[in-house]
Parts: C-alpha cells; structure tokens; sequence
C-alpha cells in the first residue's frame, strides 16, 4: 500500500482531504493516496483538527498520538501515527476491503 507506511516505529499515512462533506468517511483510494471525506469545513484549521480527530478515534488512540506532518493548507496531507501498520489497516479501514 503507497498511503500507508511503516518507519521508525511510527506509521505513515498519505491521504487525499475532501472537506465540506455531508459526512466524515473513508471512501477510498484517489491514486496513491486514501481519500476521506471530512464534514469540517477547510477554515482556521477546522478540517485539519476533524481530520486528526477522527483518525485517532478510528484507529482507538490518543489525538496526541496522530501528528499533521505536510499539508497544512492542502488537500493532500501526510500523517504520522504512533500505531503499528497493520492495525490500522483493519482499524481504519475496517470492513471496507480497500
């Protein structure tokens, strides 16, 4: 999988932000990047928070532990997670087969 990565302990995820959503969901792959819909709008860092906040509660960790390493003010953002790539492969993505 090119989104998701392990390195240095840490995992790496590259995701591709469409904010303004009706819902928050992940909805698939956009290239080689995961594509998730945030119901947050993209002003004064709004989708970036929804967007931490709702892959720590997906994948069952501390919001402390997922970090926005690129793409502050860009669609196409970069995650580091303090979790083991294989469980959040299942957390994140869970019965979706993606």
């Amino acid at each position: 999988m090119v989104w998701l990565r392990e390195s240095a302990g840490h995992s790496t995820l590259t995701l591709h932000i469409q904010p303004g959503a009706k819902k928050t969901e992940v909805t698939g792959l956009y290239g080689d990047a995961l594509k998730i819909r945030l119901a947050a709008p993209p002003v004064d860092g709004k989708a970036n928070a929804a967007l931490i906040d709702f892959v720590a509660q997906r994948l069952g960790v501390l919001r402390s532990s997922v970090s926005l390493k690129s793409g502050l003010t860009s669609r196409r953002k970069v995650l580091e997670i303090s979790v083991p790539v294989t469980d959040i492969r299942q957390r994140l993505l869970g019965a979706s087969g993606i």
